[in-house]
């Protein structure tokens, strides 16, 4: 499974994915830090990366419609800092061996996982 780290999440969210075995890149590795949300999906579409963010306008299926994308996994948190940015990463793991995001729009806040799934 390959992974698209957003800007606005720690560096090592990606070296925890890795270490699991995940291919894990950063908008960072790709200089596309400040581009548009529309770049950054696009790319993400491009290289059939999920795309894990805090940025919660991801997480409007409207304009992010699950089916569409590889997956896109959004961290909604009420303390953002890198410390608990990084516990809910390696929780995303055990979700991650539950679940395979793909086509699906998962929202992650402080006690639970909901995922936006495409209706066929």
């Amino acid at each position: 499974m390959k992974f698209k780290i957003d800007e606005n999440l720690p560096l090592e969210s990606a070296n925890i994915l890795r270490k699991e075995g995940y291919d894990a890149e950063t908008v960072h590795d790709e200089d596309l830090e400040g581009e548009p949300d529309s770049r950054i999906y696009s790319v993400c579409l491009e290289e059939s990366r999920v795309l894990v963010t805090l940025d919660v306008g991801f997480s409007n299926i409207l304009v992010y419609p699950p089916g569409k994308h590889a997956g896109v996994i959004v961290f909604r948190l009420s303390n953002q800092s890198k410390q608990s940015v990084l516990e809910k990463t390696k929780q995303l793991i055990l979700a991650l061996k539950q679940a395979n995001p793909k086509g699906s729009t998962w929202i992650i806040d402080d006690n639970k996982l909901r995922i936006h799934r495409h209706n066929s």
